[in-house]
């Protein structure tokens, strides 16, 4: 089975200045390239809730074309993201796939045979690490993004300054 990295984009990768779908607002965070570099050995992908689509802020073209800017600069670095897995609703929807639910991660682990256990969830926000926990993926609370506020709020295997630090330490503690 394979090992895994899901990764949060918008505050873990990428700026985020709420709301993010503006190519124009495009803006990798320091040393992000660097730690993903580092986590080549792993497979790869982005978990996000977008409720902004479901709020009617921008449309899912404008999700698409934003993505597509980040794989393409990612891409640049020879770092590959396997999918882009993304849930449009609010938060009152009370869909399947809005983390802190599972739904994305189980379907990853069907779809490219990942084995959760061995795997990593690195985000920003209590909703990261809650769905990470719910299918026992070590934990990452980056504080480069707008989350870092919920510190007290959830028990994350491991605080990181950024993305590489964050790589540093699944690569020392990986077992």
């Amino acid at each position: 089975m394979n090992k895994a990295v899901f990764l949060d984009r918008d505050g873990v990768i990428t700026e985020d200045i709420g709301y993010v779908n503006k190519i124009e607002d495009f803006k990798l965070l320091p040393n992000a390239v660097e730690g993903l570099v580092l986590l080549k050995n792993y497979r790869l992908f982005i978990v996000t809730n977008q409720s902004g689509i479901g709020r009617g802020y921008y449309k899912f073209e404008d999700f698409f074309n934003y993505n597509k800017r980040v794989l393409e600069e990612l891409k640049k670095h020879n770092i590959k993201i396997e999918k882009t897995y993304f849930c449009p609703h609010n938060p009152e929807d009370n869909c399947e796939c809005r983390k802190p639910k599972t739904r994305f991660l189980e379907d990853a682990k069907k779809e490219f045979n990942i084995s959760l256990k061995k795997s990593f969830v690195i985000g920003d926000r209590k909703s990261d690490f809650e769905m990470g926990r719910n299918v026992g993926c070590k934990t990452i609370h980056v504080l480069t993004g707008n989350g870092s506020n919920a510190k007290n709020e959830v028990h994350p295997d491991y605080f990181a300054r950024d993305l590489l630090d964050a790589a540093k330490w699944i690569i020392k503690n990986d077992k």
